[in-house]
């Protein structure tokens, strides 16, 4: 399988139509980069990134997993996620963003660039091992998710996912919507 900007849109336009969490996913593509930016958001909105990232239907994460990283995540002290949330959705190099993010319990690299891509969907998106692997088939990125990911696997990825943004003259949204998708099939 190739990517191709058509193969993007229908993928996207499947996922609309089959996952169950789009409504709640546009409203906060939409909401949360002002509201993280500017530090206007409840601990709830901070751990619903937590809780959609893991929930996912079909992700790579086990229920054992998924309450582990919900639960360290959750005892983490409010003002501190506010503080770095907010920083990384303000501003620094990606690492900076990054290490500001990992700083709380419960966040790794996959958690954090799921906040990186609520905080700024334009410049940002998630990766997992099913996005990653999804690319992978699709010959858009080489080699196995790095396990575990960092951040130069990170950066590698993220650098390619611009690159069909751009080429595709599509949003960060709609690739990672057509990359879950296509890890159905991979």
């Amino acid at each position: 399988m190739r990517l191709t900007e058509a193969f993007v849109a229908e993928k996207a336009a499947e996922y609309d139509r089959e996952e169950p969490f789009v409504p709640v996913e546009e409203e906060n593509v939409e909401t949360l980069p002002e509201a993280f930016a500017e530090g206007e958001f409840g601990f709830r909105d901070a751990e619903w990134v937590v809780q959609w990232f893991y929930r996912r239907p079909s992700a790579e994460y086990s229920n054992r997993d998924q309450r582990e990283g919900e639960a360290a995540f959750a005892a983490n002290e409010r003002q501190a996620v506010r503080r770095a949330v907010t920083d990384a959705a303000t501003g620094g190099s990606l690492a900076e963003r990054v290490d500001r993010l990992r700083e709380l319990e419960g966040v790794d690299l996959p958690i954090a660039s799921a906040f990186l891509f609520f905080s700024d969907p334009d410049r940002y998106v998630v990766v997992g091992p099913r996005e990653w692997g999804a690319l992978r088939a699709a010959g858009g990125i080489e080699g196995e998710c790095p396990d575990p990911l960092d951040l130069t696997g990170y950066e590698r990825y993220l650098e390619r996912c611009r690159a069909l943004s751009d080429r595709f003259d599509c949003d960060m949204w709609t690739l990672y919507r057509a990359l879950w998708r296509l890890g159905d099939e991979t």
